[in-house]
C-alpha cells in the first residue's frame, strides 16, 4: 500500500492538481457515508430486539428511521460517484496526452527497437487499467471505509464479537494479500507479452496488403499464435493463483462462518447478549467477512494494477528505461538553408555507415545526391532532421551546430519527402490544418496548384473534403508525393528533402512531381536522393557516396564526362527506358 499511496500523490500532483474540488468532495461524502453506515447497525440491531418484543411501534420508527439513513446514502453514493468520475475523466485525459507528448520524444533508436504495441498499450491499456482506481476501486474503497462504520456499530453491540471479526477479517485480508503478490508478479510478464501481441495485431493491420500479396498469411498468423499462446500461458499462470488462493481462502471462510455461531452461541449461553442481538450479529457476518473481504480483495488488485501500470507509463515519463532526444537550446525564427556535414561518423549499433563524411551546401541551391545502396544517402536526412545523433564530428546549419538548437529550429524548417510519406487517414483539407491550424482554403489551393494536385482533388465528388484513408491508402503513389509536397510548401520550411520521391512511379507521375520540384528551385535549399538520374539532371550540383563518403560532386554534364560511376548510372537508365 505503501507504493500505491506513493503513485498516487505523483499522479495526483502531476494530472489531478486541477481537479481538487473534486476530490475534496469525494473525501466530504465518503465520509459522511461512514457516519450513516455506524449507525444503520446500531438501529437495526434495536428494530430487532423491538420485534422479538412485539413492540411494533418502536419497530416501524426503526424502520422508517433506516429507510431516512439508506436514502440519505443513496444520494450520498450518487454525489460521491459522479465526482469520481470528474476527477477520473480529467486526470487520466491530462496522462494521456503527457504520455502522447513523451512518447513524441523518444528517441528514434527506441522507436526502433521496440514494437509499436510496447507504446500503443501503455498509451491504452495501461491509463485503462490505472483509471480503474479512480473509479471502481475508489468506490469499493469508500465502501470498504463505510464498513468500519459497521465494525464500530458491532463494538458498541458487544466487543466480544468485535474481536472475533477482526481477527476472521484480518486473516481474510492477509490472505488476498498473498495472492494479489503472487498474482502481480505474473501480471508484469503477461504485460511484457502483450505489447508483443499489440505490436503484430498492429502490424497485421497496416500491413494487411503486403501480407496478402507476398501469400504471407498463414506464416503471419503462426508468429502471431505463437506469441498469442505465449500470453494465454500467462493468464493462464495467473488464473490457477487465483483458483488455488480462493479455494483455500473459501475452505478458511467457511470455517470462520462457522466459528461465528460457535461465538454466538457461547455469548447467549453465558447471558452475554441476547437472542435478538445474536441474530442482528449473525446478519451482519456477510458484510463484516465476505463482502469486507470482497472488498479488500478487490481494492488489493485495483492497487496491483495501479502500481504496475503507473510504473509502467512513467518509465516513459521519467526516462528510466526509454532514451529520450536531446536538444539545445538556442533557437532560429528563419534558418537561410545554409548546411554542412564536418567529419561526420555515424552507424546503426556496430555498422558504420557515414565515414568522416564532409560537404557544404550554401542556401537556395538544389542538390542531388546518389549512390549505391547502403551507402548513407537516407541517414544523411535522417541525422539533417536530427533523428539520429552522430557518434563523431559536427553538422551545422546556419554556422550553428545542430546539437546546440532547439527542436522548432530543426523540425519547423526542414521538410521530408519520402518515396511514401505518411499522409493521416483525414480528409485533405485536413492534412493541411495539422501542418498549420488557421490555413484559408485559398493557401492550400495555392500550394496544390503548386505541388501540380488541385486538377485531381477538384474532380473527386468530396473534392478537399475527401477523406484518404489511412496512410492515404484511397491516393495513388504520385498523389501522396505530391500532397506531402503541398503540405511541405504550406509548412513553409526552408529545406525540403526528396528521399527517392520518383523511384517507384511511372513517367507520367514523374514529370508531374519533377514540375513541382521545378516550381520550387531557387526559392529553397533542396536535396534530392535519386534512383532516376532524370530526375537531378538540372541540379545545380550532383553528390556521388559511396561507403559512407563523398567520392565525386559536379554538375550533371560535369560528372558525365569526368565519373565512370555517374556515366555508367546514366547509361543504365537509358537501357531500362
Amino acid at each position: 500500500m505503501k507504493e500505491t499511496f506513493k503513485n498516487l500523490k505523483k499522479v495526483y500532483k502531476k494530472y489531478g492538481r486541477n481537479y481538487k474540488g473534486a476530490l475534496i468532495k469525494i473525501i466530504v461524502f465518503s465520509s459522511f457515508g461512514l457516519i450513516t453506515n455506524f449507525f444503520i447497525p446500531l438501529v437495526a440491531a434495536k428494530l430487532i430486539v423491538n420485534f422479538t418484543s412485539s413492540n411494533y411501534e418502536q419497530v416501524i420508527y426503526m424502520a422508517i428511521v433506516i429507510l431516512g439513513l439508506n436514502l440519505l446514502d443513496k444520494i450520498r453514493t450518487m454525489f460521491t460517484r459522479k465526482n469520481i468520475q470528474i476527477f477520473r475523466r480529467g486526470t487520466v485525459r491530462n496522462m494521456q496526452m503527457a504520455l502522447g507528448r513523451e512518447i513524441l520524444k523518444l528517441d528514434q533508436t527506441v522507436i526502433d527497437e521496440n514494437s509499436s504495441g510496447t507504446f500503443i498499450q501503455r498509451l491504452n491499456s495501461d491509463t485503462d487499467k490505472m483509471s480503474g482506481l479512480f473509479t471502481h476501486g475508489l468506490i469499493n474503497l469508500i465502501h470498504f471505509l463505510s464498513s468500519i462504520g459497521i465494525f464500530i456499530a458491532i463494538l458498541f453491540i458487544d466487543y466480544h464479537m468485535f474481536l472475533y471479526y477482526a481477527f476472521a477479517s484480518s486473516i481474510l485480508t492477509f490472505l488476498n494479500y498473498l495472492k494479489n503478490e503472487k498474482v502481480g508478479e505474473k501480471d508484469k510478464e503477461y504485460r511484457r507479452e502483450s505489447d508483443k501481441v499489440a505490436g503484430l495485431t498492429g502490424e497485421l493491420v497496416r500491413g494487411v496488403r503486403d501480407i496478402k500479396m507476398l501469400y504471407a498469411k498463414d506464416s503471419f498468423m503462426k508468429n502471431l499464435d505463437s506469441q498469442i499462446v505465449k500470453q494465454n500461458e500467462k493468464i493462464f499462470e495467473m488464473r490457477e493463483i487465483d483458483i488455488k488462493f480462493d479455494l483455500i481462502i473459501g475452505f478458511i471462510s467457511s470455517f470462520l462462518e462457522f466459528g461465528t455461531i460457535i461465538m454466538l452461541i457461547l455469548l447467549i449461553n453465558k447471558n452475554i447478549i441476547t437472542i435478538a442481538i445474536a441474530i442482528a450479529l449473525y446478519n451482519y457476518r456477510g458484510q463484516v467477512l465476505t463482502n469486507l473481504m470482497a472488498l479488500a480483495s478487490d481494492l488489493l488488485e485495483r492497487c496491483k494494477n495501479f502500481n504496475i501500470s503507473t510504473n509502467r507509463i512513467f518509465a516513459i515519463m521519467n526516462d528510466k528505461e526509454f532514451k529520450k532526444e536531446a536538444f539545445g537550446h538556442m533557437h532560429l525564427d528563419q534558418i537561410k538553408g545554409n548546411f554542412e556535414f564536418k567529419n561526420v561518423k555515424f552507424g546503426y549499433n556496430d555498422s558504420l555507415v557515414l565515414n568522416n563524411l564532409s560537404f557544404k551546401i550554401p542556401s537556395g541551391r538544389t542538390i542531388g545526391i546518389v549512390g549505391p545502396s547502403g551507402a548513407g544517402k537516407t541517414t544523411i536526412f535522417s541525422l539533417l532532421c536530427k533523428m539520429y545523433n552522430v557518434k563523431s564530428g559536427q553538422i551545422l546549419i546556419d554556422g550553428v551546430n545542430i546539437n546546440n538548437l532547439d527542436e522548432k529550429s530543426i523540425r519547423s524548417n526542414i521538410t521530408i519527402i519520402s518515396q511514401s510519406p505518411y499522409i493521416f487517414n483525414m480528409s485533405i483539407k485536413d492534412n493541411f490544418r495539422l501542418i498549420k491550424k488557421d490555413i484559408t482554403d485559398s493557401e492550400i489551393i495555392k500550394a496544390c496548384n503548386a505541388a501540380c494536385l488541385n486538377e485531381f482533388i477538384e474532380a473527386l465528388p468530396d473534392k478537399y473534403d475527401t477523406i484518404v484513408g489511412e496512410g492515404g491508402v484511397n491516393l495513388s503513389g504520385g498523389q501522396r508525393q505530391r500532397l506531402a509536397i503541398a503540405r511541405a510548401l504550406v509548412q513553409n520550411t526552408q529545406i525540403i528533402l526528396f528521399d527517392e520521391a520518383t523511384s517507384s512511379l511511372d513517367n507520367e507521375t514523374q514529370r508531374k512531381i519533377q514540375t513541382a520540384i521545378d516550381n520550387l528551385k531557387g526559392e529553397y535549399t533542396i536535396l534530392i536522393i535519386a534512383h532516376r538520374l532524370s530526375t537531378i539532371i538540372n541540379c545545380d550540383k550532383i553528390f556521388i557516396l559511396n561507403d559512407g563518403k563523398m567520392i565525386d560532386s559536379g554538375t550533371h554534364q560535369e560528372l558525365l564526362k569526368n565519373n565512370n560511376y555517374y556515366k555508367q548510372l546514366c547509361e543504365n537508365e537509358l537501357v531500362e527506358e
